[in-house]
This record gives C-alpha cells, sequence and structure tokens, in this order.
C-alpha cells in the first residue's frame, strides 16, 4: 500500500482524531480561562450547535463519500491541475497547496457577504448569540455543500498532493476552532501570532453587530489576507468585553440558538441590497 492509498483509507479516523482533540483542548481552555462572560445557556447553544454540525457532517458523507481527498486522488491519477502540470518539487508543491486553498477560503468567505444570496446562509453563523468553540462549525448545511463544491473546483483546478490536502483540511478545522475559542491570550502572544495566524481577538472582532467590524477580519487561518487585501481591523470599537455578538435583527434564542430556527433562517427576512459595505445588512 503506498502513502496515497494510506491517506484515503485513513483520511475519516485522522480528521475525527484531530477534531474531537483539539475541540476538548479548546473547550478546556474556556472554561479555565475564558475571555468574555457567555450571555446564553450554555447547554441550549452547545446542544443545537453540536446538532447542526453531526447533521451537516451525515449529510455531506452521504452526499460526497470519496470527500476532498478523494476528488485529490482523481486530480492526480489522471493528471489535472497546475501542480500536477507543472511539477515543482514536492514540499513546495505541499506548501503552494495548502497557502493556495487557504487563499480560495478568504475570497468564499469575503464572496459569502457580497452576495445577498450567500449572505442568507451565511447569516447562521454569525447569528449565534455568543462566541466559543462551538460557533466556529457552526454553518448551514446549504452552505456546507456550497462550501465542499467550491473546495472541490479549487482542487481540480491546482492538482495539489494529497497530503496537502489532508493538512489543510485538519489545519482548517484547528484553526476555526481556535480563532472562535472563547478564550484569553496574552496581548504579546496575540500581536506575535496575528503576523502569520488569526487568532480568537483578531476574529471576534468579525462577529460584531456592527456593520463595519462584521465586513473585516476574514480569514480562518492565515492572517495574510486580511492584511494584503485591506480587510485587517485591529480591535472592536466597544473592547471585546463591550462588544455584542451576533446580527441586530436576530436576538431571540429561540430563534438562532435552537436547531429548526438555524435551518429556517436562510429562507426568513428580506436582504436589501448588498451584505458588504450597506447600512440594510440585518434586514
Amino acid at each position: 500500500m503506498n502513502e496515497n492509498d494510506w491517506l484515503l483509507n485513513n483520511e475519516l479516523p485522522i480528521r475525527l482524531g484531530f477534531f474531537f482533540g483539539i475541540f476538548a483542548l479548546i473547550a478546556l481552555w474556556e472554561y479555565l480561562m475564558p475571555r468574555r462572560k457567555l450571555t446564553i445557556s450554555k447547554s441550549l447553544r452547545w446542544v443545537n450547535n453540536l446538532a447542526l454540525i453531526f447533521f451537516n457532517n451525515l449529510v455531506i458523507r452521504l452526499l460526497f463519500p470519496a470527500a476532498a481527498l478523494g476528488v485529490a486522488a482523481f486530480a492526480s491519477e489522471h493528471k489535472w491541475g497546475l501542480l500536477n502540470y507543472y511539477q515543482p518539487p514536492f514540499w513546495l508543491s505541499v506548501i503552494m497547496a495548502v497557502i493556495v486553498m487557504d487563499l480560495v477560503i478568504y475570497l468564499q468567505h469575503v464572496m459569502m457577504h457580497a452576495v445577498p444570496l450567500f449572505w442568507r446562509l451565511h447569516r447562521v453563523h454569525h447569528a449565534d448569540l455568543d462566541y466559543d468553540v462551538t460557533t466556529g462549525a457552526r454553518f448551514h448545511t446549504l452552505e456546507i455543500i456550497l462550501s465542499i463544491l467550491i473546495k472541490f473546483a479549487a482542487i481540480l483546478l491546482l492538482g495539489p498532493p494529497l497530503i496537502s490536502v489532508i493538512i489543510f483540511e485538519v489545519l482548517l478545522n484547528a484553526t476555526s476552532m481556535f480563532n472562535h475559542g472563547n478564550i484569553k491570550l496574552p496581548a504579546g502572544i496575540d500581536k506575535f501570532l496575528r503576523c502569520f495566524l488569526v487568532t480568537p481577538d483578531m476574529h471576534r472582532v468579525h462577529h460584531s453587530v456592527e456593520e463595519n467590524e462584521a465586513n473585516s477580519n476574514f480569514g480562518f487561518n492565515l492572517s495574510w489576507w486580511d492584511f494584503l487585501f485591506g480587510t485587517y481591523q485591529n480591535q472592536p470599537q466597544a473592547g471585546h468585553q463591550g462588544m455584542t455578538i451576533g446580527i441586530h435583527k436576530y436576538r431571540d434564542p429561540n430563534q438562532v440558538n435552537r436547531l429548526p430556527g438555524m435551518l429556517m433562517m436562510p429562507f426568513t427576512k428580506k436582504i436589501i441590497g448588498y451584505a458588504i459595505n450597506r447600512r440594510n445588512l440585518n434586514k
């Protein structure tokens, strides 16, 4: 059995092992050193957020059993994609693939805020009334499906090595849980990490109810894209203790923190104009 076959056979346990291990670590960190006092029942949020995460993973496994790694194997077998065509050194292909796929996620995130139809889906992520490790994987099922299709297209165009896809998937899940964590970092460490990694304080700004703050800090893993494209905002205007998490017009816990309400949210209320840089963001 070669390396690619081993990765294909062990992709799920590798990802699940990292997911549960990092989730437990961040959850313990939140308990020991919370950044903010939670405003909504933790049991209510966790039960429903985790139910949505479980439901999404079930749907994805049923719709896309091969997952991203299977698409990468297909591209490799048929020599599709830029990296399969030009064949740079293996180590360089791995690094380039991880960085380019992270850029794709950044651009996809901006698109979710810029296009009203996509913002309808993405509101489910932003409407959480508190901010902790479970928020990092709380997305509407249709957004997850769209994200998977975008990822598949990027893999077919790029032709990344299979190991780079595994590294990217693990990093994306790990950093999403980390930067959505309700955890406290010393200011000096936070400032250093922001040079290359999205920190909890950096990404929490993005979950503010204020429009100019919600439309900043789009990165999930590498912080470079926000600096490069001018979407970086250092701190929330009201401070991390004073800022309000969520969306102005979605403040009912029974709607935004229960599974039926989360699944129905994209089909409620109107979006007037584009989500980014419009005053009617939360209508």
